[in-house]
């Protein structure tokens, strides 16, 4: 049996790269059954390759009454086989109530992280992990019940980075009796047997049915994952291509890409576009598939101006040539005083308001950029500040008084751009809303002497 393993191991390493020789490779050991047959499997074949093997043990904290033996069966085996042995200890408890986020899945972040310090302390090469066949059926199904798309449902990589999975198409029975062959027992982890966990469901009850019914199962499955692989791998490549043409801007917190070829892309390939543009961006990670596709309706759908927003503070941004995804914080204009005449430089939003007094003026202004008003009315001293709780005025031509907020709703002014609105006051009293309208009670008149000029210019 074990010369069967050992082959497909060996044929696993070859057909996906893993290992060419000479390489320190890390292992992933807890005692359990596959990452011992790990650790023997690449034992035995360390002369052929060439390898120098070191082992880590992680203490995850969960299970304080077993992690002692567990640790003293990994540091005898690795003894007996002359492999240096390393022992790590994490706080998953914690770190998953600072990061709110499950038990499982804090324990697997903060383990891949061990992996890569301990590896980089020992200068290792590669980080081998003991998953299998078993656990990539297991990861397929877990997928599917959850929605997954192709990418996910491609399952466990053989080969991420410098993380390689010698195991992964061989299956846990397998292991079993190669570990019964060699007279090798393991460590059976207790937390395995329990069913309050999704995964142990599925291993325990779903799959054991699901091989009655096709006992062929996990290789269906597996020649499933990687053709989904291969597929994922090409699209991989046409959406580097794609993407290298759509970035407009890019930062840590925004990506502004061009409309245009978006707005005629099939679904199917604009779906995985925005994946990777988001993926790769590092403030907007975490969107689901609902706000992909709310996204795709607003570019095929949506008007120049059009936005959605998204958890974590997440805005899309439809412009005219391009869409904005940010999680950027909205930006809120200061408190300013405007001598008149004079002039405010509003650095918050890169624009300026400039005042002037006019003996006579020949044109009003369209009162969003160039407003007009009667400068015995408003005084020399005025303020520009963002919008405040309660803020009401008379707008131009409107007749009555409103409130502020009621205004930006009517002119669709979306909700993170108004505190960054200039309102330019005289007093407790609104003057004008910099960029749309003014006020009736400032407007200038037949029987106005002098008049105020105030010219809003912002660089965008």
């Amino acid at each position: 049996m074990h010369n069967t393993l050992l082959e497909k191991v060996r044929a696993a390493i070859s057909k996906h790269a893993m290992l060419s020789g000479g390489e320190t490779v890390l292992i992933g050991l807890s005692g359990g059954p596959d990452s011992v047959c790990l650790l023997i499997a690449l034992d035995k074949l360390k002369e052929e390759l060439n390898l120098k093997l070191h082992a880590v043990y992680i203490d995850h904290g969960l299970r304080p009454g077993e992690t002692p033996a567990e640790i003293e069966f990994c540091k005898n085996l690795c003894e007996g086989l002359s492999v240096p042995f390393i022992t790590k200890a994490i706080d998953v408890k914690a770190y998953a109530k600072e990061k709110g986020m499950n038990k499982q899945e804090a324990a697997r972040e903060l383990r891949y992280k061990i992996f890569e310090e301990v590896s980089a302390g020992i200068r290792a090469d590669r980080i081998a992990l003991g998953h299998t066949a078993d656990d990539e059926i297991e990861t397929f199904f877990m997928r599917f019940f959850r929605g997954a798309g192709p990418g996910g449902l491609a399952g466990i990589p053989p080969v991420r980075g410098r993380i390689i999975r010698p195991l992964i198409e061989v299956q846990r029975k397998e292991i079993e009796e190669f570990l019964d062959d060699q007279k090798q027992n393991y460590i059976v982890d207790s937390s395995n047997l329990k069913e309050d966990y999704f995964r142990n469901r599925l291993r325990l009850s779903f799959l054991p049915e699901i091989k009655r019914m096709n006992p062929n199962i996990v290789q269906t499955v597996s020649r499933t994952m990687e053709i989904l692989r291969e597929e994922e791998r090409y699209f991989a490549i046409q959406v580097t291509k794609t993407l290298m043409k759509l970035i407009c801007r890019k930062s840590d917190l925004k990506i502004e890409l061009f409309l245009t070829p978006m707005e005629m892309m099939d679904k199917v390939m604009l779906r995985r576009v925005l994946r990777r543009a988001i993926d790769e961006t590092k403030g907007l990670r975490g969107m689901g598939f609902t706000h992909i596709e709310d996204i795709i309706g607003l570019i095929k759908q949506g008007r120049p101006g059009d936005r959605i927003y998204l958890p974590k503070g997440l805005r899309v941004i439809k412009n005219y040539g391009t869409l904005t995804i940010t999680s950027e914080i909205p930006r809120r204009l200061g408190v300013f005083t405007l001598d008149v005449p004079g002039e405010a430089v509003l650095r918050e939003i890169r624009a300026v308001i400039t005042a002037s007094i006019e003996d006579k003026i020949e044109a009003l202004g369209d009162g969003k950029k160039i407003a007009v008003f009667d400068a015995d009315k408003s005084g020399t001293v005025l303020s520009i500040r963002p919008r405040g709780k309660g803020d009401f005025f008379y707008p131009l031509g409107f007749g009555r008084r409103k409130k502020l907020q009621d205004f930006f709703v009517d002119e669709k002014v979306p909700r993170d751009e108004r505190d960054s609105i200039p309102v330019i006051a005289s007093g407790d009293s609104i003057i004008w809303i910099a960029g749309y309208r003014g006020d009736e009670r400032f407007k200038a008149t037949e029987a106005t002497k002098r008049f105020l000029r105030l010219e809003f210019k912002q660089q965008l």
